[in-house]
């Protein structure tokens, strides 16, 4: 039992490691027109933990991750980029891991993975409307234009990229991820 925990810890700990990196190596804007929407792995790694070892754990690792990017890999956004991003993965996570929880097949996984592209995008499209303006003084009318040219399209075109990457890793090292008495 004990081992068990050990080894959970464990991989837990190299999925944070991993989505840092990832964030760290891979950074880039997704819509040339607004340079400031960076797109990063980084929640590839948050993904496949909730997938295998639940919505909180997850969350967990979101925060994580978060407070950590934010603090070592792009402190230019300061605590607001912190407290997005907790928004959009851990509302990804938060959807997906529990369709997961309850349908826990290949279709299922498509399904909570569509689902939390979703959420996400809705959630930061409220997000960027009360948070842009209120802590980095964006007007409110340039997030309003903002909107349908980039804010959604990102938000879609990020998560489509990680829900297919996560499906594609997933599958493969699921194995990795599974309680072995040993």
């Amino acid at each position: 039992m004990h081992s068990q925990k050990i080894r959970r810890l464990t991989l837990v700990s190299m999925l944070l490691a991993l989505a840092l990196v990832g964030a760290a190596v891979i950074n880039f804007p997704l819509i040339p027109a607004v340079p400031f929407m960076r797109y990063d792995p980084a929640d590839i790694p948050i993904f496949i933990a909730t997938f295998a070892f639940g919505t909180s754990v997850g969350l967990g690792l979101t925060v994580g991750v978060a407070i950590l990017q934010g603090l070592l890999i792009n402190g230019d956004a300061g605590p607001i980029g912190v407290i997005m991003h907790i928004m959009a993965t851990g509302s990804f996570v938060i959807t997906a891991g529990l369709i997961y929880r309850r349908w826990w097949t290949q279709r299922g996984a498509y399904l909570s993975l569509l689902a939390g592209s979703l959420v996400m995008t809705a959630v930061m499209v409220a997000c960027n409307l009360f948070l842009t303006p209120l802590f980095l003084g964006a007007p409110l009318k340039r997030v309003i234009e903002l909107i349908l040219p980039a804010i959604i399209p990102f938000n879609l075109l990020k998560a489509a990229i990680n829900s297919v990457l996560t499906a594609l890793l997933y599958k493969p090292i699921k194995h990795l991820f599974e309680n072995k008495n040993r």
